[in-house]
């Protein structure tokens, strides 16, 4: 990532598989190869042993509830489902390496950062439940990695000590990424400004994780000034689990990113510049002045005589009150564009 994207244009898109391989290794390897077939640079999962992450009495989210299986009935029991392990996590690296695609994952406890630093990862994912764990992001800072994290539920104020943190113990590897923790974010939930209050008040790149329904925010957020882009998907959104019904299926995640794509391209220069074909239109848009009327040698011009239309073939708008009471060096016939060899 790491650093190379930031020399680049591009943005980088992280495919956000989270836990949608519902705890399958089949399933999850299906994922990377839906996230690189759709152009994404990476593919993230989520790496947690339950014990160390919850409690087993900690209550279920109202987004999780809804789509909790009857017998789940607390995040333990969820989180033990999907679950993976260390075996799997090292056969889904090897399978990005195959396709090409860069294999990230979110530590959530010790035990899984080290595993990660293990696989020598490029860069550390933060979720936004642990912005404001400063024990936790410290230790991620001193390994002197890329860290991308996420500001979901988070003040100003809190945003402002993890920067803090981390920027004790190493600058330059930090990007932040806005983000609303609803699933799914209504529209006008997800305030896209931010990224323009991030990237002034911290001077760090900045990036936006997505969780809209919509293939069009992600590239609007782009043209907005994000650099990182992170979009949960899954294979199906009926299949049961937390995240799928907030998340993109695979034709929809090859349009998000075909949109920022577009986005990209489409924000060309910050320096106006005609092209070969505006200069040709150029000549047939724009207007200019033309004679009225048939006037001979000597006559004083009036407004009456001049026409201000297309093309562009004689004197532009702009001279017309130059010209007016001035007389003219030769004649002039009706329709014939006026030229400063007119004009005595």
């Amino acid at each position: 990532m790491p650093s190379r994207f930031l020399l680049s244009k591009k943005t980088f898109i992280i495919a956000e598989a989270g836990v949608n391989h519902n705890g399958q290794l089949s399933l999850a390897k299906k994922m990377i190869d839906a996230a690189k077939e759709a152009g994404c640079d990476a593919v993230k999962f989520q790496a947690f042993k339950t014990e160390a992450l919850v409690l087993k009495d900690t209550k279920l989210a109202d987004y999780q509830k809804a789509a909790a299986q009857k017998n789940v009935q607390s995040q333990y029991d969820l989180l033990k489902q999907l679950e993976l392990s260390e075996k799997q996590f090292l056969q889904l690296h090897a399978h990005c390496k195959k396709k090409n695609i860069l294999f990230l994952a979110t530590p959530f406890d010790d035990q899984s950062l080290m595993l990660l630093d293990r696989i020598n990862v490029p860069v550390y994912k933060v979720s936004s439940g642990d912005l404001t764990n400063l024990p936790y992001l410290k230790k991620l800072a001193k390994r002197r990695k890329w860290i991308v994290l996420s500001t979901g539920m988070g003040t100003i104020l809190e945003i402002k000590e993890a920067v803090e943190t981390i920027q004790s113990i190493t600058r330059n590897k930090l990007c932040l990424l806005h983000c609303t923790t609803d699933y799914p974010t209504r529209l006008n939930d997800v305030h896209l400004r931010m990224l323009n209050t991030l990237q002034k008040m911290f001077h760090v790149p900045v990036g936006y994780s997505d969780h809209s329904q919509s293939t069009v925010i992600p590239a609007a957020a782009v043209a907005m000034g994000a650099r990182v882009i992170e979009k949960h998907f899954t294979l199906d959104q009926s299949l049961p689990g937390p995240d799928h019904q907030a998340s993109l299926e695979p034709e929809a995640l090859n349009t998000m990113v075909a949109n920022i794509r577009n986005v990209e391209t489409a924000m060309g220069l910050s320096v106006k510049r005609l092209n070969a074909n505006e200069k040709k239109n150029l000549k047939i848009v724009r207007k200019s002045l033309f004679s009225a009327r048939n006037l001979s040698k000597g006559h004083i011009l009036k407004v009456s005589d001049v026409v201000i239309c297309r093309p562009a073939k004689g004197l532009a708008p702009k001279h017309l009150e130059r010209i007016i009471g001035k007389p003219l060096k030769r004649d002039i016939s009706k329709d014939h564009p006026f030229t400063w060899g007119h004009i005595k």
